[in-house]
């Protein structure tokens, strides 16, 4: 192994300085993703007056489809690898081919499957889109096992500039189609080109070439703990996912594409404040695992910082939002505001509600991470179909009652192999939930 390539394959275990590492990880993935967000609510500011409602609405009929696109092809191998205690370069390179094989059989059957969401959906433009939709899958798989080994490198710095870069060209480009008339396609085009630039920006920040591949345990092991992970996120998406493609069947493109919009504000919201802290929190901890008392008290202190930061901001999300959307988009998407002061009741006990990886991937039970998975997925369906018929406001209010039920028993279940209870959970966040809602 060339000697600047050792450190991704390191031993995985607790070193001098992990807490400093950890703290300059989590500075790094939040300040990324703040960075992020800005960009993508000012690329929207400027989308959003370029196009018509009806455009975003027509892209997120693929979009449904696509955005599973970076997390289902690598089979949950990116979480295994980093989590792993030791791995070498033969294994991750099976991974590699596996996970590029994955994405081209993604994109064949997305490609393939085009006229049949056509036909679904009624829209002779849905074939088109979903042909070139496609190209993310391929794009995403080149760059799974890079990211991995740059987490678990812990080299989030790099990691953050690649995203932040990656979201910056995309929106140029996307802007650039807007302004010379192109419609819709701009939309379609700003994932496949954020995924394309973050393909060649992960190689040069780890040089490291797959080679010829071998089914060792290792990889076995990897890949039977990835696809608990894989399914944990195929489940998850589906009950996320299924309100925009019920809606997408009972509704117009304008009305979806005002839901959509919604969603994107609220789904930065959480990225920003939980999500973003997923690989830091996963690559730390599991260096942990042998000091359960350690790891715990690790936990407590990263998610009371989580919901001390996060839930006040949900609160004055759900009060404010109608008129900072119509500020930033125009009084043509006061329909999106409404929705988001909505949304924002749920994103009080949402933002904690996600770290639940942190405890499924660090105790080595992504296996329990499935099992959540299918109860929380059926419960979103169920909370579906019962909001579905008052529109799209009675959907968004399903959702957040459903939220209140769950926050706490989705951390308790997560944490029971690591000795966490509910009445942890609940002492580590109850105070800031309470001050939220006052």
């Amino acid at each position: 192994m060339k000697k600047d390539l050792e450190v991704f394959f390191d031993e995985n275990k607790a070193k001098a300085g992990l807490e400093k590492k950890s703290l300059r990880g989590g500075v790094a993935s939040v300040a990324s993703r703040g960075v992020s967000v800005f960009v993508q609510v000012a690329s929207t500011m400027v989308l959003g007056r370029l196009l018509d409602p009806s455009d975003v609405g027509l892209n997120t009929l693929v979009a449904s489809f696509t955005g599973l696109a970076p997390v289902l092809i690598d089979l949950g191998t990116r979480d295994a690898a980093v989590q792993k205690s030791k791995i070498n370069e033969e294994e991750v390179s099976a991974l590699f081919w596996l996970t590029l094989g994955m994405g081209i059989v993604m994109a064949l059957l997305l490609a393939l499957g085009s006229s049949w969401l056509g036909s679904f959906y009624k829209e002779p433009k849905v074939p088109a889109i979903a042909i070139y939709s496609s190209l993310t899958f391929i794009f995403s798989a080149v760059s799974c096992q890079h990211f991995a080994l740059l987490r678990r490198a812990m080299m989030f710095r790099r990691i953050a500039v690649i995203e932040v870069v990656s979201g910056l060209v995309g929106s140029i480009v996307a802007i650039g189609m807007a302004l010379t008339g192109w419609g819709y396609w701009a939309l379609v085009a700003k994932p496949i080109v954020s995924a394309l630039y973050t393909a060649g920006a992960v190689f040069i920040s780890c040089p490291w070439i797959p080679g010829i591949p071998r089914l060792t345990a290792g990889v076995k092991e990897m890949l039977r703990f990835g696809i608990n992970i894989t399914g944990f996120t195929v489940t998850d998406y589906a009950g996320r996912s299924m309100d925009r493609i019920s809606l997408g069947k009972v509704t117009t493109d304008k009305e979806l594409g005002y839901y959509q919009q919604a969603l994107f504000f609220y789904d930065n919201a959480i990225g920003l404040l939980s999500i973003s802290l997923h690989s830091v929190a996963v690559a730390s901890l599991s260096k942990l695992r042998d000091n359960p008392e350690k790891l715990r008290r690790s936990w407590a202190t990263a998610l009371s910082a989580v919901a001390f930061f996060g839930m006040p901001i949900f609160s004055v999300m759900a009060v404010t939002s109608q008129d900072v959307v119509v500020i930033l988009l125009g009084a043509k998407w006061s329909t999106t505001g409404a929705l988001v002061e909505i949304m924002a009741l749920r994103g009080i006990p949402h933002v904690v509600e996600r770290t639940l990886g942190w405890l499924h991937v660090s105790a080595g039970r992504a296996d329990r991470w499935m099992r959540w998975g299918l109860i929380s997925s059926a419960a979103h369906i169920a909370a579906l179909f019962v909001g579905l018929r008052y529109g799209m406001q009675g959907v968004v209010l399903a959702y957040a009652g459903l939220m209140y039920l769950l926050f706490i028993p989705a951390l308790a279940y997560a944490g029971q192999p690591l000795g966490i209870r509910a009445r942890d959970v609940v002492r580590t966040v109850g105070p800031q939930l309470v001050g939220a809602l006052v």
